[in-house]
């Protein structure tokens, strides 16, 4: 998964949550500047601890896995999602 679909996947979480990024972003000790860049993928590199502290208060879970040539099943959904 890329920066920029990780920021996907956390805005859509917080927008569930019905939080602003100005609310989130003070509940974790960030700058919404930086949590903007994120959600938006234009962040040029982002450190694990930031990652792992959005997932936790959006209860996401961020899983690794070998790379495959064939597409995910997320992958098809968010394709079809984007037609």
């Amino acid at each position: 998964m890329r920066l920029d679909e990780i920021g996907q996947v956390i805005r859509k979480a917080r927008k569930t949550h019905q939080l602003t990024q100005a609310q989130l972003s003070a509940s974790l000790g960030m700058s919404r500047a930086t949590l903007s860049a994120i959600e938006n993928g234009t962040v040029p590199e982002i450190g694990i601890r930031k990652i792992l502290a959005l997932c936790d208060a959006l209860g996401l879970e961020l899983i690794t896995q070998q790379k495959s040539k064939r597409p995910t099943l997320q992958q098809l959904i968010r394709e079809n999602d984007n037609a």
